[in-house]
């Protein structure tokens, strides 16, 4: 198995070939075709759930492909939309809930709320990336977290928004070496340590972003046994038997990565 890292990077190197080969792919095809030839004539939160194909559709793309068995959760947040702030959608820490009744707005909208493109080809290009996300993660959850975490960090702005996700915290759990017992204290607390280690503003920087997730790769693989020998490298033997293989690039990089960037 090749790196953490080595697998991200083939990946982002370049983003738009490899998100093109995923909706090559005959399923993703077939089911993109459907979609798009459905989602217009669709008018009503009843049409909608009703629909498996294109209900299915549409909970993947939003990353809630977990949750699609529960309709009848579904149903109310999307009946009580998000212009009420005390709404169901946005009483849910989890804000992809939020984003689905954002993008599918019939509270709003009425039957007119699949015209605009966010629920149209908006939906099917998270679609796409997020088949890939999947596809990466089915050989390496390391890759799946770093492309998730990269795809969600420009609207990161606070600890709040990594805690809320439990993807994200992984994440940054895993990147500041914290051990599992840290997501059981004390919420603020945990804000409190995180805020003071990340520069959440800088997570708009790529070369920040990048060197975060070149130390999440690194440190994920160490944690699980997934880094292999892939170049000159400097070699760290671990507590046990098993030597993974770091880059001395890499190392320097993360061993220069100033979290909070002052």
């Amino acid at each position: 198995m090749i790196s953490t890292l080595l697998q991200y990077q083939l990946v982002t190197r370049d983003m738009t070939r490899s998100i093109d080969l995923v909706a090559q792919q005959p399923m993703v095809e077939r089911e993109t075709e459907y979609y798009l030839s459905r989602i217009g004539d669709i008018d009503s939160i009843d049409e909608f759930l009703a629909d498996d194909r294109v209900y299915a559709y549409a909970m993947k793309a939003s990353g809630l492909g977990d949750m699609t068995y529960a309709k009848a959760f579904m149903r109310k947040a999307l009946e009580e939309g998000i212009d009420d702030r005390n709404s169901f959608a946005n009483k849910l820490a989890d804000t992809r809930y939020k984003d689905f009744v954002t993008t599918f707005n019939f509270a709003r909208y009425g039957e007119t709320a699949t015209v605009f493109s966010r629920a149209q080809e908006g939906v099917v290009e998270a679609y796409k990336r997020q088949t890939l996300e999947e596809s990466e993660g089915a050989s390496n959850e390391g890759v799946r977290l770093a492309l998730y975490f990269a795809r969600k960090a420009e609207g990161i702005d606070s600890a709040y928004d990594i805690l809320a996700d439990r993807a994200l915290a992984q994440t940054i759990y895993t990147a500041l070496g914290l051990p599992e017992s840290f997501a059981m204290a004390d919420l603020d607390k945990q804000a409190a340590y995180i805020s003071e280690r990340i520069d959440f503003e800088k997570l708009k920087d790529p070369e920040y972003l990048d060197d975060l997730l070149q130390r999440f790769s690194t440190l994920y693989d160490l944690e699980n046994g997934t880094a292999a020998a892939t170049s000159p490298a400097l070699t760290i033997l671990t507590s046990g038997q098993q030597t993974v293989t770091i880059g001395e690039n890499l190392l320097a990089s993360i061993q220069k990565l100033k979290f909070g960037g002052s």
